[in-house]
């Protein structure tokens, strides 16, 4: 089914400022430098905007809301962010962490957040661990100012048109081209030239229906969401706090039964505090709690609507073509609970006894609910007493979530009218019952579940400046995570120790050592422990001599090499969590009896043993090259990478003997997983963006853009044909038969080779790419790319 457009088309917003003040220019004594000052907060620091090494984008979200509006955190990356399309560089899931801490980023909105930084090169990501090998998204919330108390109410409303719908076919054309396609196969009718003549008529839709699910009898022209967000920020130079509470409630455009009060709703409070408790410590605390609802009633709308078919069903049937005088009728249809307006009863079939509409009514509802709990503290830590410039951080952070649904679950009946004509008029003669009322009256509540995280990690950070030219930074880390979610026996975790030395002279020169020590349990005992560097050099042109007298204000070249090891893709389809690949599978298996022992079965082996297997490793090697031109008249940043993605796990069959595999009953192998697959990603990402302010208005026009080529370089691979290979191929590469056009004639087919199935003029004929006459499986061929391979923004 084609999903409906929806577009913003009215909106209203208003701010209130209660409590003006003057702009301040002290800095804020939170932990972190404001980020109105051009700093930019990256992996468990914060760094100056200039001084960004390649692999790092920012947004700066408290600007953008003032812009444009949006109710998710993320959507304005596709258009922001540079090699940013729904995931980072085409590597998958990326890791979220707000304020530093692991967390979904739906549960906070964008008049939240400060700045929203994406992480992409290796060297960027490096810290955060092993489960920040594919990117990262980190959030920062805002945080209070010093100053009087700033009040800021906004109202945001917001009205959602339907762009398009799918073409619902009538019954007569339904009816009509199904009969058509049943002549083609060589097969008689389904319907007679008089039904689809009634149904196509509109006589009476009751007898011959014309259902149209997307009709205005059921859906709304539009739908709202609006929303309320106040926002308290201030304090004073030992204490700031920034305190926000909202909410927002979406409609439907359904209108039919209780499906017309479907709504999503979500309220939430956050509070963060900066406390400055002396000159030497320094501590951040923070909570938020989140109450959403999603209400709606026990129908399955728009599944049903790409699957009903328009002439099956009539779901609601007017009493007024009853007889008055059919008492049997009648009893039955009174016996029923649900006659809605007192005019109208179900209408059903033996092979529809339910229908949407009736759901609507009648089968019940079901109400998610979700509540979340997130609280976290840091601590800064000022050792200058021992050695200026050394500090002492520590966060920890909990987030708890629980979710489940309650609601009604009910049964109804419909009704299946035999229709007469008497005097001209459709009468109905009998009535047959499908299914019977039962309303128990008892909620029940289902899907019950939890999920609980928590972040702890603790870093000594050093950071001098010598005779004003010769800027140093170090940091030792330790970072773990933990999440334990209902249903899941094992929690998936993240250790790892962290170290990071950098320099840079002048803010001309860099140079970055950022390295990181894994530890997973889904590897063997001995070798769990891995280690991930990474190597960044810098370079700003427009610091030397050369670059005086041209047009640039600044132009930063950067380079970064790193391994980064990773348990992320340690998994199999039938193990998604990964844990004891490493290990064999014995276990009993056959029908059959054996030896003298009655009922002893044979053993089978499901895989052997692999104490060798280790991570997966992403190997990068990025070009960046980010600057200005004519005052920041044009800015622009552009990062060229390579990747490889090399250990994927494999039962590479080719590197171990025949006899290691039983072929026949029962079936057996000793092959383990080892770490044998490589993929490869290459491209370029770039964002180029013209500023310009005419008069009071800040003028501002950009293009965000990436190009990527993804290659399979590796694989264990026994195929009969060089041309079906995936190596050297597409990572997300389509394969199938390749078309040869249509078969026109009867002769046609019988010259051409044995196809799929019983063929008929008009079908597609397939290509036989191996010469043996028979189209099969044999004949797949790489078709292209499942996505386009440059993306604009």
């Amino acid at each position: 089914m084609k999903h409906i457009h929806k577009g913003l088309v009215c909106g209203l917003a208003l701010s209130l400022t209660c409590v003006a003040v003057s702009a301040q220019t002290e800095i804020p004594s939170g932990l972190d430098v404001d980020s109105l000052n051009n700093s930019v907060e990256v992996a468990f620091r914060t760094v100056e905007k200039n001084d960004l090494l390649g692999g790092v984008s920012v947004v700066n979200m408290k600007g953008m809301n003032q812009k444009a509006y949006s109710n998710y955190s993320l959507s304005f990356l596709n258009n922001e962010i540079a090699g940013f399309n729904g995931n980072i560089w085409g590597m998958g899931d990326y890791l979220v962490v707000v304020d530093g801490m692991v967390r979904d980023g739906n549960n906070v909105l964008p008049q939240e957040i400060e700045q929203i930084t994406v992480l992409k090169g290796a060297a960027a990501v490096v810290l955060y661990g092993s489960r920040a090998a594919k990117g990262v998204v980190q959030i920062t919330t805002k945080r209070g100012r010093i100053g009087e108390t700033r009040i800021n109410v906004s109202l945001n409303s917001g009205m959602y048109v339907p762009k398009a719908y799918p073409k619902y076919l009538g019954s007569a054309q339904y009816m009509t081209l199904y009969n058509e396609a049943r002549a083609n196969d060589g097969l008689v009718p389904a319907y007679s030239e008089t039904e689809i003549y009634n149904h196509g008529s509109g006589l009476n839709p009751y007898r011959y229906p014309n259902l149209n699910m997307y009709s205005d009898e059921f859906l709304r022209s539009m739908y709202n969401r609006s929303e309320a967000i106040a926002e308290i920020s201030g304090g004073s130079n030992r204490v700031q706090f920034y305190t926000t509470a909202g909410y927002y409630r979406e409609s439907t455009l359904l209108k039919v039964g209780n499906a017309a009060d479907n709504y999503t709703s979500r309220f939430f409070v956050r509070g963060n505090v900066d406390i400055k408790m002396n000159d030497y410590i320094k501590v951040q605390t923070d909570a938020n709690v989140t109450f959403y609802d999603n209400f709606t009633a026990s129908t399955d709308w728009w599944k049903q609507a790409s699957t009903l078919r328009p002439n099956r069903i009539s779901p609601l049937i007017p009493l007024s073509y009853l007889e008055e005088n059919d008492m049997n009728s009648w009893n039955i249809i009174n016996g029923s609970n649900y006659l809605i307006d007192g005019k109208y009863f179900f209408g059903g079939t033996q092979l529809d006894p339910t229908n949407p509409v009736a759901d609507a009514y009648a089968a019940g509802d079901s109400k998610y609910v979700s509540r979340q709990f997130q609280f976290n503290t840091n601590f800064d830590i000022d050792l200058r007493s021992l050695l200026q410039g050394l500090h002492f951080r520590a966060k920890y952070g909990i987030d708890y979530a629980s979710t489940y649904n309650q609601g009604y679950s009910n049964k109804y009946a419909t009704f299946s009218p035999t229709w007469t004509n008497y005097a001209g008029k459709d009468l109905i003669a009998t009535i047959t019952q499908y299914n019977k009322d039962e309303k128990s009256g008892s909620q029940n509540i289902s899907n019950s579940s939890y999920r609980y995280t928590y972040n702890l990690s603790g870093q000594f950070d050093y950071a001098r400046t010598f005779a004003e030219d010769h800027n140093v930074f170090g940091m030792i880390l330790a970072n773990v995570w933990q999440t334990q979610a209902s249903g899941k026996y094992h929690r998936v975790s993240n250790m790892n120790l962290g170290l990071q030395a950098s320099y840079n002279y002048k803010h001309k020169y860099y140079i970055d050592f950022s390295a990181a020590m894994p530890y997973s349990t889904k590897l063997p005992d001995g070798g769990r422990a891995g280690f991930s560097p990474t190597v960044t050099l810098g370079w700003r042109l427009t610091g030397e001599d050369f670059f005086k007298n041209t047009p640039f204000d600044d132009l930063m070249l950067t380079a970064s090499a790193g391994v980064i090891e990773q348990d992320l893709d340690i998994t199999t389809s039938d193990n998604e969590e990964g844990y004891y690949l490493y290990k064999s599978i014995l276990q009993r298996g056959g029908w059959y009896s054996w030896a003298d022992l009655g009922g002893e079965a044979a053993t089978e082996f499901q895989r052997g043993d692999n104490m060798d297997m280790t991570y997966i490793k992403r190997k990068e090697v990025s070009v960046g090259l980010r600057g200005s031109m004519w005052n920041k008249l044009i800015e622009f940043d552009l990062n060229f990478f390579m990747n490889d993605v090399d250990g994927g796990l494999a039962r590479a069959n080719s590197l171990y003997p025949i006899y290691f595999t039983q072929v026949g009953y029962p079936t057996s192998s000793i092959i383990p997983y080892v770490n044998y697959n490589k993929d490869s990603r290459k491209g370029i990402d770039f964002a180029v963006a013209v500023n310009k302010k005419v008069g009071e208005v800040d003028l501002r026009l950009g293009v965000t853009g990436m190009y990527t080529k993804s290659t399979i370089e590796k694989r264990d691979e026994n195929y009969a044909y060089a041309y079906q290979s995936r190596m050297g191929k597409a990572l997300n590469g389509l394969w199938g038969l390749q078309s040869d056009g249509f078969f026109t004639t009867a002769e046609e087919i019988a010259a051409a080779p044995q196809q799929f199935g019983e063929v008929k003029p008009g079908d597609i004929k397939y290509i036989d790419q191996n010469g043996d006459n028979t189209i099969d499986s044999n004949d797949e061929v790489f078709l292209g790319r499942s996505d386009i391979p440059m993306v604009l923004g």
